[in-house]
């Protein structure tokens, strides 16, 4: 009784409700609307974002000026994904109220600047600083400013400031000679209103108001507020964030069906395997095994047409021998599968969308997802790292290594619940102590942590260790399921044979093969990750996943066959890697995407970026690498299965 207490009490701080209630974004005339800041930063380096009031802007003079004892800069309630996602809402202090059009702006006017304000604007605006707010969940972004030359000698049409940033580069120091720090102080917020809902928001800055900075000077800021009618729905307001002509060019339908060809070209070939070259093995194992039994004359013959006993069915005394480094491949194999429902059970969770809101409209929602998805998944680790190693075990048992049997199912469930959770302490703790330096919104706080470690504690470890224990009782036949003997000496394995019967020579060409199967799509989340766009062709994303799947079964099939043909019959760690290469495919296109997509700069981006590609190429590794020895996994049995054994 007290476990699943536990497990609801533990997934409770995650599901977190916001505001006290379901906001149904809903107003009447009169109601007031909050304006939330979120993040300010320079636009090359998405994770390089502070508090909106790093930068020395003023409290707008309203009721809730922090004088009259307001909500100025109050935290807005946040769940623990938009937390993980690095937002940090405070409160505006702007005073907006539902339908009513200021014809006179809110104001406020800084201090004098000092030397140390004075060039924080002018580094916003030399690296192409924005802010962003956000007004009934809708985001808008605005620019900080610009690098100019003398006010009498430049024009700037007013244009949406997002389209501008896109279109804008970073200036060195070199480039700013003979320019000035300009800093856009009027705003004019649009609010576009159907019926009694908010259905879409515009932040503009006027260029007329671009005021030189400079030590000592005051701005005077101002926001104008104005609502228009609009007979656009509530239901597809977020539409206009989605770039369609990008997420849905015909290069992405292409890249799909492209992948799909791959497909069918490596199912055909794994099919010739099956259907045609092990026939003709099957036939020729049956036809030893026959002359064999036979008189002097048909051994003769057998002689004199050189036919062998050769290849593959040569080790099947040992091919279902345990691994080396059981534990820690058992872990792996647990850890994987554990991945593999994660990740489907994400992206289905997106794809059902219309079902109970698209998880772009919400933030944190899909980090939050994939914390729950985790933490009850971890039951499938548990269960499929026990039953690995309850399977093998007894291999290793049989060479005199039945000493501390214990020892080792507890180093394999140990190595199941810390293997994953290790990795990403280590990198997000780095990571962290990067962010605690620069004083980036992407730190995350003590309490979060603490959730975090509660979460993994009472759910994720229990439900690990239940697990490993179900996969050791799973089957409770004390004899082996494997269909060949695994003797007692290991045979020797050969090592003159070519290029192709070696592991090192086919692992990385199945994993470019993979590779080339989602490449088009990792750019398409790569841009969605590092360039502000909101993914959400998670259709295309379940589609790429199952083509992965797919090819990735199909390669590794291959390459454990041409092993087991050079009768090498190690095959888990060569099918395992078949897969797990892809992963480091994946990191190089990261590379290649940093340096020749981005404009990121700076040790922070720098260390985040790669950071986190690290933990994406390592999670992916871990999953396909798995999908990559369960497909092997099938196929050795089955062709084992079907052979004459002496």
């Amino acid at each position: 009784m007290r476990l699943p207490l536990a497990i609801v009490a533990a997934t409770a701080l995650v599901l977190q409700v916001v505001e006290g209630g379901i906001d149904t974004h809903k107003y009447k005339d009169g109601d007031h609307i909050e304006l939330w800041v979120n993040k300010v930063g320079p636009y090359a380096n998405p994770q390089e974002a502070y508090e909106y009031y790093a930068l020395p802007y003023c409290a707008p003079q309203t009721k809730h000026h922090p004088d009259e004892g307001g909500r100025f800069n109050e935290w807005k309630g946040h769940n623990m994904g938009e937390i993980l996602g690095g937002h940090a809402l405070r409160h505006s202090g702007h005073d907006i109220t539902f339908l009513k059009s200021s014809s006179q702006p809110e104001k406020c006017t800084t201090p004098a600047l000092t030397k140390e304000h004075a060039d924080h604007f002018k580094k916003a605006a030399q690296h192409r600083w924005f802010y962003q707010m956000y007004l009934d969940d809708l985001p808008v972004w605005g620019m900080v400013g610009e690098m100019l030359p003398k006010a009498d000698k430049f024009s700037v049409k007013e244009k949406d400031d997002l389209d501008r940033l896109d279109h804008m580069t970073d200036l060195d120091d070199a480039a700013i000679a003979g320019l000035h720090p300009y800093v856009y102080t009027v705003r004019n917020l649009v609010i576009s209103y159907n019926n009694d809902q908010i259905v879409k928001v515009d932040l503009t800055s006027d260029p007329k108001s671009l005021v030189e900075v400079k030590e000592g000077a005051k701005l005077d800021f101002a926001l104008y507020v104005q609502f228009e009618k609009t007979s656009e729905e509530f239901s597809s307001r977020f539409n206009r964030y989605l770039d369609h002509d990008f997420f849905k060019h015909p290069i992405h339908w292409f890249s799909v069906f492209n992948s799909f060809m791959m497909v069918l070209f490596l199912m055909g070939l794994v099919a010739l395997i099956l259907l045609r070259t092990l026939k003709k093995d099957y036939a020729r194992y049956g036809l030893v095994h026959d002359l064999e039994d036979g008189d002097d004359d048909e051994k003769e013959a057998l002689h004199h047409d050189k036919v062998e006993d050769a290849g593959w069915k040569q080790v099947h005394g040992d091919v279902f021998r345990a691994p080396a480094l059981l534990p820690l491949f058992a872990a792996l194999i647990g850890t994987g599968w554990q991945l593999v429902v994660l990740t489907l059970g994400v992206i289905l969770f997106a794809v059902l969308g219309p079902l109970h809101g698209e998880v772009h409209e919400e933030r944190g929602e899909v980090m939050q997802a994939i914390l729950i998805c985790y933490s009850l998944s971890s039951v499938v680790s548990g269960f499929m790292s026990g039953k690995f190693f309850k399977e093998y075990y007894p291999t290793v048992a049989r060479r005199g290594n039945n000493d501390g049997a214990a020892m080792q199912w507890q180093m394999a469930m140990g190595a199941t619940v810390m293997l994953l959770p290790t990795v990403t302490v280590l990198i997000t703790s780095f990571l962290n102590a990067v962010s605690i330096t620069y004083g980036t919104i992407y730190t995350f706080p003590f309490l979060t942590l603490l959730k975090i470690f509660c979460l993994w504690v009472f759910v994720s470890v229990p439900l690990c260790i239940v697990g490993t224990l179900l996969g050791r009782h799973a089957n409770k036949s004390t004899t082996t399921t494997f269909p060949c003997r695994v003797n007692a000496i290991p045979r020797p394995i050969p090592e003159d044979v070519p290029w192709y019967g070696k592991p090192q020579g086919l692992i990385p060409l199945a994993g470019l093969l993979s590779f080339g199967s989602i490449f088009i799509e990792l750019y398409y989340v790569l841009t969605s990750l590092w360039n502000y766009k909101f993914y959400h062709v998670y259709g295309f994303l379940l589609g790429v996943y199952a083509i992965l799947t797919i090819v990735v079964g199909m390669t590794s099939i291959i390459v454990v066959y041409f092993c087991l043909n050079a009768e090498n019959y190690l095959w888990q760690w060569t099918a395992f890697g078949s897969g797990a290469s892809t992963s480091a495919y994946v990191f190089v296109y990261g590379i290649y995407y940093f340096v020749f997509k981005t404009q990121m700069h700076g040790f922070l981006q720098t260390c985040f970026y790669f950071g986190y590609m690290t933990l994406i190429a390592v999670n992916l590794g871990l999953l396909c690498g798995t999908l990559g020895y369960a497909s092997a996994n099938r196929f050795v049995r089955a062709i084992f299965q079907n052979v004459k054994v002496d």
